[in-house]
């Protein structure tokens, strides 16, 4: 497995891209109210990114191998669907969840993040769902220090979600990131501690777990007689989902957590030590 150690320059570069990143979602966090449509909200992302920004979208055409060009500047997936959900004309209602996976281009340097927005009034198992996620992110992300080991991490998630009664999506993963939308090494949410790849100060690598209500089985998101979109992907029990996202990068010492701005949630109170979001500049 080959992965890239950034220079300090590069560093500082993925700091700018991570921050705008996570500006994208403090910008969308008062807009997203009962009866907006995903639609809108990624007109929204759009026009912020390019007009006020000057970012660029990541996802807006993004074409892997074996798929067909994404439709949107954003990924919406509310409810059931585990991860790159494509904006539509729906509107959210109150007790819908949705995660906004937002990914900008800045100098040609990528920033990656996600959140999870509850709409209105969601239920008791849905919110409790949205924080356990959370929680089970940040339990990855201290993890992270050189001379851990990538099974660390994913241990620290799946131990986390399951104890709570939750499950973890297997088939999606974090990912390096760089100049490169997606590099090595590949950041599985599930493990045995001390196993993996040990990780060196300079890597820059997104934690980004997927947790179900229900079994951790997925599913190609199709609706009655509707063609496939390409890209949803569906609990299989339809149960609800939730994801989180943070670009981090391995220092000296531990942990800088990048995609942190003014907006950023308060972190979980077993974490004694995060990165103060950069200075806008």
């Amino acid at each position: 497995m080959s992965f890239t150690i950034k220079s300090g320059a590069e560093i500082d570069a993925m700091r700018v891209a991570c921050r705008l990143a996570s500006e994208v979602l403090d910008y969308l966090e008062p807009l997203i109210q009962p009866g907006i449509t995903t639609k809108e909200i990624d007109r929204l992302a759009h026009d912020y990114m390019v007009n006020v920004q000057g970012t660029v979208s990541a996802t807006l055409n993004y074409q892997p191998p074996g798929h067909v060009p994404y439709p949107a500047s954003l990924c919406t997936s509310v409810n059931e669907v585990v991860c790159h959900g494509v904006p539509n004309e729906v509107p959210l209602k109150s007790g819908d969840i949705v995660n906004i996976d937002v990914t900008v281009i800045k100098d040609g340097w990528y920033g990656d993040n996600s959140r999870m927005y509850l709409i209105g009034k969601p239920s008791i198992a849905a919110a409790r769902l949205c924080q356990v996620t959370y929680e089970s992110m940040w339990k990855g992300i201290v993890k992270v220090k050189p001379g851990a080991r990538l099974g660390d991490i994913g241990h620290a998630i799946q131990t986390f979600a399951e104890s709570a009664g939750f499950s973890v999506v297997r088939e999606y993963c974090g990912h390096g990131i760089g100049q490169k939308f997606h590099e090595d090494p590949q950041i599985l949410h599930y493990g045995r501690p001390g196993t993996g790849l040990e990780l060196v100060p300079g890597m820059i690598f997104t934690i980004e777990p997927m947790i179900n209500l229900g079994k951790r089985d997925i599913k190609e998101g199709r609706k009655g007689g509707v063609p496939y979109d390409g890209w949803t992907i569906v609990t299989k029990d339809r149960s609800l989902s939730a994801q989180w996202e943070h670009t981090v990068l391995v220092t000296e010492t531990g942990y800088e957590v990048l995609t942190l701005s003014a907006g950023s949630p308060a972190t979980p109170g077993f974490v004694t030590a995060v990165a103060t979001p950069a200075t806008p500049a």
